[in-house]
């Protein structure tokens, strides 16, 4: 007897002439293009996030084998380089310092000037050797009645920025015999020995630019005045001006000290708001550099090949590119969007014979071999040694944090080893094999 046909299913679903409303029409446009078109462009999304994962995976793997190499072998900067500390001459008194100049850069602080202008007054750095810009006059005429040597500067536009800040205030007439200059951004508090342990390294080793300090989120450096020079000087065409002007001094030549036992003391952003436009900033900033200053890198002499190579692919791309888009695009875009596309994960599941051994089961059952649910014993299927190998290195990670950390973030990691702990094994879902 043949089997009975609704008259329903005999009937288009859309006819000419009749009302069809946006969300049904929308539905049957995304069902015509999500297999043949989404899908396949999903897929490419993840081999790309895959492809930037790896990139910054060996990036990061690079980075922590050359710190070890550095904590195990590498001398200590005062062993590296010539570093005595700078003492007054019998004779000529103070005048065996350089002269020292401190720009305090400095919009919309005001609550915070006084501590980093204070900071910068009490420095142990002999008063006649010391130059000090600020944008407070009040504060610097307090300063200056106490025998300071602090000048009020002040712009009559903000053209350029912070960028276009430092660039005019080494144009002054008072500024030409200062040797070294040294920026504090306003919540910037150094210890009053920070030019005594930092300027000599610059004084007795001439082949280096920049000395940095330890920072978290200020900027603490004492630059060489003849190296900003050599550079091109300050420049406002991106965000992160001293990025900028570090790769051009680097491209001329010059070398970088990091001090990291020089710590100093600033302060986070006071609203988030505040953080989410440095973030923004610190994020967009280098992408926009890497994009101007490729040719002037390609293009320059002064460095070796392997320097342009490392300077492109691993200080611009992978770090300030590849790092900034690989969380963002896959956990914002990629999985999100698979939600609306099942037939992304469907297909790396095998149903189609099992759900018709079912379907002929009910209809003919002598047709196909019966079927039972139960845990499989073979072992070796059950096994996944990429997710046990991932529970090794995050347990691995989270005794490490135990041990040494101070965050608590084991309490997460070790949450996500006994995730891959339980994949690994087998013990996630059930498995259908034929009696």
């Amino acid at each position: 007897m043949a089997d009975v046909v609704p008259g329903e299913s005999l009937m288009p679903g859309y006819l000419p002439g009749m009302p069809v409303d946006l969300a049904t029409e929308f539905g049957m446009i995304w069902d015509l293009i999500k297999a043949p078109l989404i899908v396949p462009l999903l897929q490419l999304a993840v081999y790309i996030c895959l492809a930037m994962t790896v990139m910054l995976f060996v990036e990061r793997l690079y980075m922590g084998v050359v710190i070890i190499l550095v904590k195990l072998f590498w001398k200590k900067p005062e062993q590296r380089y010539k570093w005595e500390p700078i003492r007054e001459d019998v004779e000529n008194g103070s005048q065996a310092y350089p002269m020292v100049l401190i720009q305090i850069p400095m919009f919309n602080e005001r609550e915070v000037y006084k501590i980093s202008i204070g900071a910068a007054c009490s420095l142990s750095w002999p008063a006649d050797r010391l130059v000090i810009q600020d944008m407070i006059e009040k504060e610097c005429k307090r300063w200056a009645s106490k025998g300071v040597n602090i000048w009020y500067q002040i712009r009559g536009s903000r053209g350029g920025y912070k960028a276009g800040a430092l660039k005019e205030g080494l144009t002054h007439d008072y500024v030409k015999d200062c040797k070294y200059v040294a920026i504090f951004d306003a919540d910037f508090r150094p210890e009053p020995d920070f030019l005594q342990r930092a300027i000599p390294f610059l004084e007795f080793n001439p082949q280096l630019a920049l000395v940095q300090s330890r920072w978290r989120f200020g900027t603490g450096g004492v630059w060489r005045i003849a190296a900003i020079n050599e550079a091109g000087g300050w420049k406002d065409r991106t965000t992160v001006e001293d990025m900028d002007l570090a790769v051009r001094a680097s491209l001329k030549g010059w070398k970088f000290l990091y001090l990291g036992d020089l710590q100093v003391k600033s302060e986070l952003p006071s609203t988030f708001k505040a953080f989410r436009f440095q973030q923004h900033r610190w994020s967009c900033g280098p992408a926009n550099l890497f994009r101007k200053m490729v040719p002037e890198i390609i293009k320059t002499k002064q460095v070796t090949l392997w320097k342009k190579v490392y300077v492109i692919y691993s200080f611009f791309f992978v770090r300030k590119i590849i790092a900034h888009m690989v969380t963002f695009f896959f956990f914002c875009v990629v999985l999100p969007t698979s939600i609306l596309v099942p037939e992304r994960s469907n297909e790396w599941v095998v149903t189609e014979k099992l759900g018709d051994t079912l379907k002929n089961k009910k209809s003919t059952p002598k047709a196909a071999p019966s079927l039972r649910k139960t845990k499989t014993y073979n072992y070796r299927d059950r096994i996944h040694v990429t997710e046990l190998g991932f529970a090794a290195f995050l347990f691995f990670i989270g005794c490490y944090d135990f041990m040494y950390g101070n965050h608590q973030y084991f309490v997460y990691i070790f949450l996500q080893t006994i995730t891959f702990l339980i994949v690994g094994f087998g013990y996630v879902g059930i498995t259908v094999v034929p009696r």
